[in-house]
């Protein structure tokens, strides 16, 4: 692969050691960068045969994506890939902390870790206990105006939904923080006696159900305000739920991980001399949590670099991360701070815009507070001579829509839009940009309904964990060809799609259990198998089971399975890569499937390169490992899946702003820019935290939270003051929303059109930030005109 670094990269690639931070604006080429680091501090020689450059990213797609580059540079100087650095998530590398030493941290050998999906599942059931137990316990916060009806029905539609919010924000901090249920309901018991008064008068033992007596046992303990003390009970229930299964959700898993890094100090010697360098991407979103865990390996006079764009931080709303930690960390002492201001990204107009967009919110955003969203460097476009530079400047093809349209028209408006430009521009990539998933599949039934072609990059649909699950059950069969019960699995796994047919369920069922009984029916596997010449034929075996009608059917199924398992038998000798590649040839039929094939089948011939002395079983354990949830960890978590928008060309892509961070297109929708899904904590703007139904307009995941961070730092004394919160959370979503805004303006390469509207009462106005661009643009091509 060809890399020319520009001079601002070779500054960063001439790191050798010690602490480096460094500011990247988005398309300055950081992943190449990183990589080409990595591939330096790998190639070096500096590093022991049983050391390794970590490095450590954000998403699933990107640690695919670094691994690769990584490789072929590696390869470039004359050695061979996938050996001596290591690319992993926070998760994944939490999990390899973790499961090396589990007993550690108070986990059995084969703890399980459950998805987001069973998570939400096991938490929601703890709020409805809760629920059950404490019918009223909405009248505390629910606005006074709302008549008995209306109460009545907040009760049963809307409450349930905000308990299960609460929850889920106090159970994402508290493990941040790093407290148990225990250590909180410690805190709380310290609180002043004014509130065990109102935490009891909720918790009277007359609302108790069964479901929730671990609540009823600290009635009589002191508790801190109602919403907390719901917290902590919902957190107490979900965490014996996870006790139950054996299990540990992810973030569970990072808490463990430095746990584990504190407890023992000669385990922690033992990886930070395995990982003598730590390379950090999208440092902009990391945690506390993951700034300990990477600060505790790095010790204290270790080697970090950190590399990231706070103007890129938008995940505070869904996650604990905060973009504060990486600008203090160029600020420390001792840190070499780097920049890689250069984008050959987009036009200069579009840069121009961004840049503005910086400029206007540190100076002139109405809200002082919110000024600090956004920081420099600007984008500046790349050297003269760089072997990517920016596309030809077209300020014409900027737009920023004045028009108030309605929703409805907002779309139609959109979709005519792409009617008229598709046609000419089959070559070109395209998308369309919501703020939320629900716009984004009003935007796709809107494009089917006029017949254009588009791709859906909003929620996951992909079936990894299946189709791994799959492949596993094969190989692991492959690995032990003369078991009857693997050998019945597989066909299980053969026939899966029979579930959706009861009838047919059943009937793969009765087959499989035949399977398994083959040794007690005097047949053994091979003589299915294999038959040899004297011995039964299938025909004469089925004959003495007295199968009636089913018999051809069951004779035609087991012939065909035979087949194709005497296929299998004799691709096992192949290399790991083609032999998965050759399975899923038989067992899947959707190109999703496939694909996710495509990437076990490179993900386990790095593994075997990496492990010479691995066969079938060791390889085997690694699929399972992606079918238990661990997936998220190896590269093939159902969010990522690598998307390229140049495989689409001539088709609309309809994604969120979040979902397109790290990509580009030629042309860029934006859509539905108004005060509602940009606000600016202006005194008209609404936020989508603040329920109608609650009083004063308190945010209560804020105030939970609030609440939470409150006892960590009072040890007894109170520092909680009701609302505070709120105004903080207004604060920090517009200042997330900023940056939003910011990364879907640098998606566009040539072209971007951003439109609002009104929303669907019609009272919505243009963001205030959309407000100042426009002026901007408007004032900047008076001025071109004139000149011209």
């Amino acid at each position: 692969m060809t890399f020319e670094p520009r001079p601002k990269q070779r500054e960063v690639l001439r790191y050798t050691a010690g602490k480096m931070g460094v500011s990247a604006v988005p398309g300055s080429g950081k992943t190449y960068t990183l990589s080409a680091l990595a591939a330096r501090l790998v190639t070096s020689g500096d590093l022991a045969d049983d050391q390794e450059v970590l490095v450590v990213t954000l998403v699933n797609s990107a640690v695919d994506n670094f691994a690769r580059r990584v490789g072929a540079f590696v390869q470039e100087r004359g050695l061979l890939p996938y050996l001596g650095y290591r690319v992993r998530t926070l998760h994944g590398l939490a999990h390899d902390i973790v499961r090396e030493r589990p007993a550690l941290v108070g986990l059995a050998d084969d703890f399980q870790i459950i998805d987001e999906r069973a998570a939400e599942q096991i938490m929601q059931d703890a709020a409805q206990a809760w629920l059950r137990a404490h019918p009223y316990a909405a009248d505390d916060f629910l606005s006074p105006d709302l008549n008995e009806s209306k109460r009545d029905w907040v009760r049963r539609s809307q409450w349930p939904f905000l308990v299960g919010e609460v929850a889920r924000a106090v159970i994402r901090q508290a493990k941040d923080l790093q407290l148990t249920p225990a250590e909180l309901r410690q805190r709380l018991d310290q609180r002043p006696l004014s509130s065990r008064r109102e935490a009891k008068r909720l918790l009277q033992p007359s609302d108790l159900s069964s479901a929730s007596l671990s609540v009823a046992e600290h009635v009589s303990c002191p508790s801190i305000e109602p919403l907390m003390d719901m917290g902590w009970a919902i957190y107490a229930d979900y965490q014996r739920a996870l006790a139950y299964r054996g299990a540990v959700d992810f973030d569970d898993l990072v808490r463990l991980a430095l746990e584990a890094l504190q407890l023992d100090q000669e385990y922690r010697e033992r990886l930070r001399y395995r990982w003598p360098f730590i390379l950090e991407d999208e440092a902009q979103d990391s945690s506390r949590l993951q700034e300990e865990i990477l600060r505790t390996l790095s010790g204290p006079g270790g080697n970090w670099v950190r590399v990231g764009d706070p103007n890129q931080a938008i995940y505070e709303t869904f996650t604990t991360a905060d973009p504060s930690h990486l600008r203090r960390f160029l600020r420390e002492p001792g840190v070499v701070e780097r920049e890689l201001p250069n984008s050959g990204r987009s036009t200069h107009s579009i840069m121009d815009l961004a840049n503005y967009l910086i400029d206007w919110t540190r100076q002139e955003h109405p809200v002082e507070e919110v000024r600090g969203a956004l920081s420099l460097p600007h984008i500046e476009p790349t050297p003269p001579g760089d072997p990517q530079p920016n596309p030809v400047d077209r300020p014409d093809q900027v737009h920023l829509v004045a028009r108030k349209f309605t929703p409805a028209g907002e779309l139609q408006a959109v979709v005519d839009s792409l009617a008229r430009w598709l046609p000419e521009h089959r070559e070109e990539t395209v998308a369309v940009l919501a703020p939320r998933n629900r716009r984004g599949d009003e935007v796709v039934d809107a494009l089917k309904a006029r017949g254009l072609a588009c791709v859906e990059f909003l929620r996951s649909t992909s079936s990894t964990r299946e189709a791994a699950g799959a492949l596993a059950n094969v190989i692991d069969y492959l690995a032990d060809p003369g078991s009857p019960a693997r050998l019945a699995r597989v066909y299980r796994v053969w026939r899966r799609k029979d579930r959706d047919d009861e009838e047919a369920e059943a009937r793969t069922g009765r087959i499989a259990r035949m399977l398994r009984r083959l040794n007690r029916e005097g047949w053994h596997v091979e003589d299915f198998l294999w038959p040899r010449a004297g011995t039964a034929s299938l025909a004469d075996w089925l004959d003495g089971l007295r199968l009636d009608d089913d018999f051809r059917y069951v004779y035609e199924s087991l012939f065909e399975f035979r087949t194709l398992v005497r296929r299998w038998q004799e691709a096992a000798l192949l290399p790991i890569d083609q032999l998965v590649l050759t399975l899923a040839q038989d067992l899947f039929k959707e190109p999703a499937d496939l694909a996710v094939a495509h990437k076990l089948a490179v993900l386990l011939r790095r593994a075997g390169d990496s492990h010479p002395d691995w066969r079938l079983p060791e390889l085997t354990d690694e699929l399972a490992v992606i079918a238990r949830n661990e997936r998220r960890f190896l590269g093939l978590g159902d969010e990522d899946s690598g998307f390229d928008p140049e495989e689409h060309k001539g088709k609309v892509v309809v994604a969120t702003v979040h979902k397109a961070k790290g990509l580009e297109w030629d042309r860029v929708y934006l859509m539905s820019v108004n005060n509602y899904n940009f606000p600016s904590a202006q005194p008209h703007d609404r936020f989508i935290a603040e329920k109608w139904f609650i009083r004063d307009n308190l945010n209560l995941e804020a105030e939970a939270v609030r609440q939470l961070e409150a006892l960590q730092l009072a040890q007894g004394v109170p520092l909680f003051e009701e609302g505070h919160a709120t105004r903080e959370a207004r604060v920090g979503y517009a200042a997330e929303r900023l940056r939003l805004l910011y990364v879907g303006i640098t998606r566009a390469r040539r072209e971007l059109i951003v439109t609002w509207n009104s929303g669907k009462r019609g009272n919505q106005q243009p963001a205030t930030p959309f407000t100042a661009l426009r002026t901007f643009w408007e004032e900047r091509s008076s001025r071109e005109m004139e000149e011209i």
